[in-house]
């Protein structure tokens, strides 16, 4: 894989992000190959899901992959104990997967925010414990959009390391274009949301992208939309993220959107288009 840079020199750098690092077997070996043969540049980690151990082993053999902490609020497993946590949790110790729902009760209750704060601390350890430098931060399913949330990760982040974090902040012509039914209509509809992300986020000084691309495009990021995407990114420090799955080991669903999107991170006209349009590939870390 090409060198990445080390100083932020360009005004158009872009960082491409696996995200669910850790989730399985076919995504670790996605992260992997797309980085050492492709145009992957950063992975995130989830650090209590079924193959991390096989994650974290993989990310201290690639140390030009710049991996960050894919906390998980919902939809995966807890990282603290569930003694500590018991609002959180089902009785397996699984988080909740109703995020609306959840979401009217974290503001009202300081019971449940002193809760969540010893989970974000929790998976916040878990990641300094593999002793891979923490490159960014970002949420499962862009949950930090809600402001208790994002308040947390902003008061207990940075006392481990945090110095990046995702800002879902997508162009919405691009989502528009890229985007079919209702999703389209996330990024006009989060853009309230994110104008107050982005101050709460500055005040605090930590480091962000100006710009992402896959919000609405989840699941369809092939290297046709991609190629038809990036001469109108802007410039700026901005981020693509992929959910890519191996084709080696999922062989019966090679339509599968996991299995385009690690071939558009291996398609060589990715990083061809991404270099003619003066696009430097970085992480959170080189572009600080």
């Amino acid at each position: 894989m090409a060198g990445l840079p080390t100083l932020n020199s360009s005004p158009r750098q872009i960082i491409l992000t696996a995200d669910d690092f850790g989730e399985s077997l076919p995504v670790n070996e996605a992260v992997e190959k797309t980085h050492r043969e492709g145009a992957l540049t950063a992975a995130s980690l989830m650090v209590n899901a079924d193959s991390t151990e096989d994650a974290v082993r993989r990310a201290h053999a690639l140390p030009r992959l710049g991996v960050g902490l894919h906390l998980v609020l919902c939809h995966g497993r807890a990282s603290a104990p569930r003694d500590r946590i018991p609002d959180l949790v089902d009785r397996n110790g699984n988080l909740t997967n109703r995020m609306v729902r959840s979401s009217f009760g974290y503001p009202l209750s300081e019971r449940l925010r002193h809760q969540l704060a010893h989970e974000i601390e929790a998976q916040f350890r878990r990641f300094s414990a593999t002793g891979l430098r923490l490159d960014h931060v970002n949420v499962h399913k862009h949950f930090h959009c809600h402001p208790t949330l994002l308040e947390l990760i902003l008061e207990i982040g940075p006392d481990h390391g945090m110095r990046s974090l995702r800002l879902p902040r997508e162009p919405w012509r691009l989502g528009l274009q890229a985007g079919q039914g209702l999703v389209k209509l996330q990024p006009i509809l989060l853009s309230p949301i994110l104008r107050t992300m982005v101050r709460k986020i500055e005040r605090r000084g930590i480091h962000h992208n100006q710009y992402l691309f896959g919000l609405s495009a989840t699941g369809r990021m092939t290297a046709e939309l991609l190629l038809t995407a990036i001469p109108q990114f802007p410039d700026g420090l901005g981020e693509i993220y992929f959910h890519p799955a191996s084709a080696s080991r999922l062989k019966e669903h090679r339509e599968s959107p996991a299995i385009r999107e690690e071939n558009a991170l291996l398609d060589r006209r990715i990083s061809k288009t991404l270099s003619e349009q003066g696009f430097h590939p970085t992480t959170f870390h080189a572009s600080l």
